[in-house]
């Protein structure tokens, strides 16, 4: 059972990893292209003017609390959630003598309930962000 999950973790890891370093080497290579590019064209003062974006580098990361706990909240919801769903709807769900089939309904109810809830903090949490920033 442990090899089921543990092989494909250690080749996606490893498998990023790979990505990762050759990322690392283009991003350089590109970098190096761009300043042999500007040379002595290049003006400090112009960079300000062309890569300018107020509502990107205004409070950037003021919200990320909020964004956190609300997604922790509808994790949590989301888990009660399908618990209760869970109880209602198997039958011997609480003694544990369920049917067969009843183990992966019981992972989709709590994969919905949590990803859904999850989303719904989300959502929330995006909805308060933008009131406090239209008052201002």
């Amino acid at each position: 059972m442990m090899d089921f999950i543990l092989i494909p973790t250690i080749i996606g890891i490893i498998t990023y990893g790979i990505y990762k370093l050759f990322e690392l080497f283009v991003r350089k290579k590109e970098r190096l292209n761009i300043i042999e590019k500007l040379g002595d064209k290049f003006n400090p003062t112009d960079l300000d003017l062309k890569l300018s974006m107020p509502f990107f580098t205004e409070n950037t990361g003021k919200y990320n609390t909020l964004k956190f706990a609300c997604l922790l909240l509808g994790v949590g919801f989301g888990l009660m959630i399908g618990y209760i769903i869970s109880l209602n709807t198997i039958p011997g769900f609480n003694t544990g003598n369920w049917p067969n089939n009843a183990y992966q309904i019981i992972s989709t109810i709590y994969g919905a309930s949590v990803l859904t809830f999850g989303g719904v903090g989300l959502l929330v949490a995006f909805l308060v962000e933008m009131k406090y920033s239209n008052k201002k």
